[in-house]
Formats: C-alpha cells, sequence, structure tokens
C-alpha cells in the first residue's frame, strides 16, 4: 500500500463516520447545544477545513457550491462567532458525500513530499503532516458529534476503513 491509499482510506472512513453522526442525530439536538459548539456548526467546521486542507494551497480552494454566504462565519467554533442559521442535516449530507466523492482526486493532487504546506497559517510543515494533522482534525470533531450521541443513547460505528 503507498501513503496516497492510505490517506484516501482513513478520510473516507472519516467521513463515513461523521456522515452517520449526522444522520443520527435529532433535529433539536442539532439546532441545541451551547454557541459555538452547537453539533450543527461542529459538522459543518469539520466539513469546511476536510474541505480546505485537501487542497494543494489555501489559494487553490473552491468554496462549497451550497456555501450560503450569510453563513461565513459558521466555520468558526472559537471565540464568540456571530449566531447564524444552521445548514441543516441534508445540507451537510449533501456536503459530506460531496467531498468524500472526491477525496481520491483531491489526494492525487496533493504533493506529499512538499516540504510546506501551502497554507500560510503553516509554516514550516510538511504536506504529509498537514494530512495527517487534517484525518485528526475530523475525526476529533467526529468524536465530538459521537459523544453527544452517546450521551443521548444513539450509539454509531467505528469505520476502519
Amino acid at each position: 500500500m503507498n501513503v496516497q491509499s492510505a490517506l484516501k482510506g482513513q478520510y473516507h472512513a472519516g467521513l463515513k463516520m461523521m456522515r452517520q453522526c449526522v444522520e443520527q442525530c435529532p433535529e433539536d439536538v442539532w439546532r441545541g447545544g451551547t454557541h459555538p459548539r452547537n453539533p450543527w456548526r461542529i459538522a459543518y467546521h469539520a466539513a469546511f477545513y476536510t474541505h480546505l486542507y485537501l487542497q494543494p494551497s489555501e489559494h487553490d480552494f473552491t468554496p462549497w457550491e451550497k456555501t450560503d454566504k450569510s453563513k461565513d462565519t459558521a466555520r468558526i467554533l472559537w471565540a464568540e462567532p456571530p449566531l447564524v442559521e444552521p445548514y441543516t442535516g441534508d445540507e451537510i449530507l449533501s456536503y459530506i458525500d460531496e467531498l468524500d466523492a472526491n477525496v481520491d482526486g483531491f489526494v492525487d493532487a496533493l504533493d506529499l513530499d512538499a516540504d510546506q504546506t501551502g497554507f500560510s497559517w503553516y509554516p514550516g510543515m510538511a504536506k504529509l503532516d498537514h494530512q495527517i494533522l487534517n484525518i485528526r482534525h475530523l475525526q476529533g470533531h467526529v468524536g465530538q458529534l459521537s459523544e453527544i450521541l452517546m450521551a443521548l443513547g444513539i450509539d454509531t460505528d467505528w469505520k476502519a476503513l
């Protein structure tokens, strides 16, 4: 197995797990929670940054076609971003599916031997390290969503690949 295949497999598995969390999240829980750590925002944040960091550089990023400009701050989980109307579960599932369908092409377009990430806010980090960080970031937020569901008695499955 090569590194690209391993990365693709882990991205697909992480996105499947996030999809499952979104599918199983009750509507009142989806929109609830403490701002800015609402489940809908956690899911959007994870999808947005997974998408962004799967690009060769910050300049190569093309936002999700369904991005609502009135929700530009929806990706922010820190400080006190403005309250915005949530993305629906179906909208986020669409984004996850679009990402999952494009993972292989995104990974194939990366120079995993590059000594820089292509993102100015990650200076001195190699591209392969950045991809591993991106998978850890996705899975960290899947863990948050999974814990919210587990507290409600809703269990999700672990996906290895």
